[in-house]
């Protein structure tokens, strides 16, 4: 939302970019399914349920430090191209 409100601010006409063609397009794909991945194998018992837990519970911390990163480090023009996006 902050991103937004900024664009709009800016008085900038030029729209954003759509990057469906964007190299690092397969980061985002990784990045959003590596989060479902611990919650699928633990409900087909293919892993046990602690392992699903730590795997998990890995999975939120990387989500939540790129997030950090993205909100708080990282200009905000650089945030809009960051790969790990949620």
């Amino acid at each position: 939302m902050r991103f937004a409100w900024l664009r709009k601010k800016s008085g900038d006409s030029v729209p954003a970019k759509l990057r469906a063609s964007h190299p690092l397009n397969l980061a985002y794909l990784v990045y959003n399914a590596v989060y479902w991945v611990p919650i699928i194998l633990t409900f087909a018992r293919v892993i046990d349920y602690r392992t699903g837990f730590v795997a998990f519970f890995a999975v939120i911390l990387v989500r939540s430090a790129a997030n950090l990163a993205r909100n708080n480090i990282i200009r905000p023009e650089l945030a809009e191209a960051f790969p790990l996006r949620s």
